[in-house]
């Protein structure tokens, strides 16, 4: 079964308190980093790494909507943005439990106080 698990980081969304709001060069910090380079690596030895990466923040991207047969491109930031994906990884795993395992043991969740991830799983289109 693939889940896609999505980073939520705090920096991101909309009601980040202004100085620790992500700017257009966020960076993580270094020991962060890290640690999810080492997180990364155990997913892939594991076996269940597809594919991960991180996403810069909403002032790098835009938005199309698509209604009644027009579209609209909007350029970030978003403000109905309620909750902001920073990166994601794909993986292959057994059940949506064993996915919440591997959720759980993300070092970001330990070192970025509100930070979220959300695990979904992958529609699979026969």
């Amino acid at each position: 079964m693939r889940f896609m698990m999505f980073m939520i980081p705090p920096e991101y969304q909309p009601g980040a308190p202004s100085g620790q709001k992500a700017k257009e060069d966020f960076a993580p910090p270094k020991e962060a980093v890290e640690a999810m380079m080492k997180y990364n690596e155990e997913l892939a030895k594991a076996d269940v790494l597809i594919s991960l990466d991180g996403l810069r923040p909403l002032l790098k991207g835009a938005r199309i909507s698509f209604k009644e047969g027009m579209t609209t491109v909007t350029d970030g930031p978003f403000i109905e943005a309620k909750e902001v994906v920073g990166g994601y990884w794909l993986i292959d795993v057994k059940s949506k439990e064993e996915a919440i395992e591997w959720a759980k043991r993300c070092p970001a969740v330990k070192v970025n106080s509100g930070a979220v991830i959300e695990v979904r799983q992958i529609f699979e289109m026969s």
